[in-house]
């Protein structure tokens, strides 16, 4: 296991120019990683791509792996905020249409970068990336249970705590899945339905209505 002591910034980027740079930074462990993979990777290498020197970059990061870290919480928020924009456009929506919405969304996030997400969900223990994933799903635990808040009467499970943990890992677990295995499928629409239709045939007690019917 690493030491947390090296999974954390040592410092955080005040002016302009020193947050350009962590930007450079950040955005070449993304090339390199894609390129070379984890083990492929180093910081000498990445400050190269960056364009700085390796003594700058660990100005900001102590290792590599809190720069892959810095990458995991950067895509942790980036999910949050799809969820929380997702959640407030969709208070007049359907239970249906709101879920097919969110559960593209989802996959369409993750497809925009497939390899990186792929370097991330796998280095994920050996970084203890696990702590950040955790507090993002308590917090995208807590934005479904509201919404599902508002459709409750629709809806069969009575422990919306519950429901709410097992329909955030159930979307997760699945597009991670595909991320890892099937790739091509992150922005093919079966893909996306079918986890609709896991979703809504476990909230729903009657029968779900295909996308067409549903406005």
């Amino acid at each position: 296991m690493v030491a947390r002591a090296r999974l954390h910034p040592r410092r955080q980027p005040m002016q302009a120019r020193a947050q350009a740079t962590v930007e450079s930074i950040l955005r070449a462990t993304e090339r390199v990683l894609v390129k070379e993979g984890y083990d492929g990777a180093n910081t000498n290498r990445i400050a190269e791509v960056a364009g700085v020197s390796v003594g700058s970059l660990y100005q900001y990061f102590p290792s590599k792996e809190a720069l892959v870290m810095a990458l995991v919480d950067e895509h942790c928020d980036q999910m949050l905020g799809l969820m929380a924009q997702h959640v407030s456009e969709s208070q007049d929506a359907s239970l249906e249409v709101a879920t097919r919405a969110f559960v593209r969304a989802m996959l369409h996030a993750h497809a925009l970068q497939p390899e990186l997400h792929r370097v991330m969900v796998e280095q994920l223990p050996r970084i203890q990336g696990f702590d950040k994933v955790r507090q993002m799903s308590a917090m995208a635990q807590a934005l479904v249970m509201e919404f599902l808040q508002r459709h409750r009467a629709r809806l069969r499970p009575a422990n919306l705590e519950l429901a709410s943990f097992l329909v955030v890992y159930a979307v997760e677990a699945a597009t991670h899945a595909a991320i890892l295995e099937k790739p091509h499928a992150l922005q093919d629409g079966e893909l996306a339905e079918e986890i609709s239709q896991l979703v809504l045939r476990y909230l729903l007690a009657g029968d779900v209505a295909p996308p067409e019917s549903v406005q």
